[in-house]
């Protein structure tokens, strides 16, 4: 049985941001960091990095900068900011998600470590997982591997439910393609129907909840992607207005009111990140270090929205959360 802990959430009290760009002192290296998220959601993620980075003795304003670059969900924008970086000739590009292949890419000179759910062997962004080969290298965690468990994971707590909503993001051509060819095999094998509904900005999230809402599924399975973690609030509030269970990838969701999540440690995969970087600044080479596999994986369950929609979580499956929030 996986052991779980009990937190309150405490609401009221929003995180401090930091600072988008910070200017490098005489002669101390500087990181270029660029996300597709917002920083006003990634606090806690800059934290998990930032202690990577201390593994290796890097403290950030005192003896190496960090360079930051937003998308905010706007991967179409990643491109302009990894260039940017480039330009800046930083010492290293720390490129959790996406903005790997934009990174990739962008210079083949300067390092880069990437956090990516997709085989990055496949991607091209390495030759082999064990031996990079190139100027890239990081952490593979999994993302498609997960969805038949957490569909599995909806169907266990809603045994009942017939007919799921997929909101999934066209925009991220390979999460959204690797996520539906695993969910529909995965429904099938359940006996669920599914109904892929599309959204790429903030409103056609709006529009794409308006839609499935009409369609009345029994609940909803969120992908993975950088856009929908930046509007968590936004989905989430759609989902309690619209009394509509739904599970996610990262718990983030869930710390803000989801229900349910199943995946990877986002936050460890950030601490990697750091570690990595701060190898890379000590005088390791991409090319030497082999890419890591994410190996922490958490099942949170949020018991006060559980309430709030009228559900009760079965006993085995709240005895199996790593976490459980009222």
């Amino acid at each position: 049985m996986i052991g779980r802990r009990f937190i309150t959430l405490l609401g009221g009290a929003a995180a401090a941001a930091w600072p988008v760009v910070a200017r490098a002192q005489q002669g101390m290296p500087v990181i270029g960091f660029v996300s597709a998220l917002s920083p006003g959601t990634s606090a806690h993620l800059l934290s998990a990095f930032r202690r990577g980075l201390a593994v290796s003795g890097f403290v950030e304003g005192q003896n190496v900068a960090i360079e930051y670059r937003w998308a905010d969900g706007r991967l179409v924008q990643l491109a302009e900011l990894v260039a940017d970086l480039v330009r800046r000739n930083v010492n290293v590009i720390a490129a959790p998600g996406i903005g790997a292949l934009a990174a990739k890419a962008a210079t083949q000179t300067i390092p880069i470590v990437f956090g990516i759910s997709e085989d990055p062997v496949k991607l091209g962004l390495v030759a082999s997982l064990a031996q990079p080969g190139g100027n890239l290298t990081g952490i593979n965690f999994f993302v498609a591997e997960l969805v038949a468990k957490r569909l599995g994971l909806l169907r266990e707590l809603m045994p009942a439910a017939g007919r799921v909503a997929v909101l999934v993001n066209p925009a991220n051509v390979q999460t959204a393609s690797a996520t539906l060819s695993e969910v529909e095999p995965a429904a099938r094998a359940l006996g669920l129907q599914i109904q892929v509904f599309n959204a790429s900005n903030i409103r056609e999230i709006d529009t794409a909840y308006a839609a499935l809402v009409r369609e009345r599924p029994d609940a909803l399975f969120v992908a993975p992607d950088a856009l929908f973690v930046s509007r968590r609030v936004q989905l989430i509030g759609l989902a309690a207005r619209h009394v509509l269970p739904a599970t996610y990838a990262v718990r983030e969701y869930v710390e803000a009111g989801g229900l349910m999540s199943y995946g990877t440690s986002v936050a460890d995969m950030y601490r990697q990140i750091g570690v990595y970087t701060g190898r890379i600044l000590k005088g390791g080479k991409p090319a030497d270090l082999p890419v890591m596999q994410a190996t922490k994986f958490e099942l949170v369950i949020n018991l006060q929205t559980a309430r709030l929609l009228d559900i009760e979580i079965p006993p085995p499956l709240l005895a199996r959360a790593d976490e459980v929030i009222e």
